[in-house]
């Protein structure tokens, strides 16, 4: 698969696109929609802090993060399963009008909590459906072509929908206590794609670029799914426990050394390597930090969340979403050098929102806004940078 991943992403001969390409392939809609949603999210989260704006029955812990997880991230996530389920099968995914549908329902989802007098069941309601819709198009192409390797991918998607269905049960008065569990759920489903799709990526686009080969040990890539599943299943079930902090502490080793398998100096003169090797640092960051919240340190909470989200979910998708949006469009793999700030600036947000209620907690406000400011100018370069080439046809002439 890294094979069919890599030459797609190798442009052929230029040619001035013409025209207009928005719903041509997956990634082109929901990567728009994600670049513009994050920026968007991120200035009404600020405004809800400052106390100037009310969100209803939903509390503005919950909703920031249901839109930051079920918004943005599952815009990203439908992008690029829609774009990798072609390429891993061979099989066309949607394009054009029923592209077009899927992304409607999923903006539904998103219009919902924001206009006033949408009755909340049908909010829930439409906000539910884009999942399992989005987990059978892909499912399809994929039983199809009998990959057996990729079907955890839908399966993914429904146990972030029984996630989803957590958080609107206590929304609606269904349930009591079931909205945190609902957002941890999906923050560490998310996790786990992370963990399996880094694997096959980040080190395939870096030995690829630098002509290299990325160290792999076998015992260490066995233990990779059994550790993650493990000590995330024990952080819902137990999360202040020293198995907990036990099991974390065996995810976050085992990270960190298949992390440095794939390390070599060359890649920080590549922005588009950096970006996701950090990204993947982050999610192992998050393991050391929810054993040490695990075995006590209640300040390490937090910080374990915001380095799974904002470190690992944030700095990993700004990351694939520049690579895939120039791969797929028929553009050389360089990155506008200003987009390197966009790069820095993720980091620095999630650096901020991580270390903060650790080393700082007297400025943790502060550190909020500051935080959501710089995410919000990182992701607003890449929507100024990305959506024009998103909108327009590929570069050579190619469909997609």
């Amino acid at each position: 698969m890294a094979t069919s991943l890599h030459s797609i992403e190798t442009p052929g001969k230029q040619a001035p696109p013409g025209g207009w390409a928005p719903f041509a392939l997956g990634f082109r809609p929901f990567f728009i929609a994600a670049g513009l949603h994050a920026v968007l999210m991120m200035a009404l989260w600020l405004w809800v802090l400052r106390g100037s704006l009310d969100i209803g029955v939903w509390s503005p812990p919950i909703w920031h993060g249901h839109e930051m997880l079920f918004g943005y991230t599952v815009a990203v996530i439908a992008g690029f399963l829609l774009t990798a389920a072609q390429n891993w099968t061979g099989i066309r995914t949607p394009s054009g009008l029923p592209l077009a549908a899927l992304f409607v329902l999923w903006l539904a989802g998103r219009v919902g909590f924001l206009v006033p007098g949408v009755p909340s069941g049908l909010v829930a309601l439409v906000d539910l459906a884009f999942l399992p819709v989005l987990a059978l198009v892909l499912a399809l192409p994929i039983l199809k072509a009998k990959q057996l390797h990729n079907y955890p991918f839908p399966i993914m998607l429904l146990a972030l929908t029984a996630a989803n269905a957590l958080v609107h049960a206590e929304a609606l008065g269904w349930a009591s206590d079931t909205a945190s569990l609902g957002l941890h759920l999906a923050i560490y489903v998310v996790v786990t794609m992370i963990v399996v799709m880094g694997g096959r990526v980040i080190p395939s686009f870096t030995d690829n670029k630098l002509r290299t080969r990325a160290r792999r040990w076998n015992l260490i890539e066995r233990l990779v799914p059994v550790a993650t599943l493990a000590a995330l299943l024990a952080a819902l079930i137990a999360p202040d426990s020293l198995v907990t902090a036990l099991l974390a502490a065996l995810a976050a080793a085992v990270h960190f050394i298949r992390l440095a398998g794939w390390h070599t100096r060359k890649l920080w003169s590549v922005p588009l390597l950096w970006i996701l090797h950090l990204g993947y640092g982050w999610i192992a960051l998050g393991f050391a930090l929810l054993a040490l919240s695990a075995a006590g340190l209640v300040a390490a909470a937090g910080s374990a969340l915001h380095a799974f989200t904002v470190g690992g979910i944030g700095v990993l998708t700004l990351g694939m979403m520049a690579r895939v949006s120039l791969g797929h469009s028929g553009r050389p793999l360089e990155p506008a050098p200003v987009m390197t700030l966009a790069f820095v600036g993720v980091n620095l947000a999630a650096l901020i929102r991580v270390a903060l209620p650790l080393f700082f907690p007297a400025i943790h406000a502060q550190g909020m806004t500051a935080a959501g400011l710089v995410w919000m100018a990182a992701f607003g370069l890449f929507a100024a940078l990305y959506v024009p080439i998103l909108l327009r046809p590929r570069a050579d002439g190619k469909p997609g």
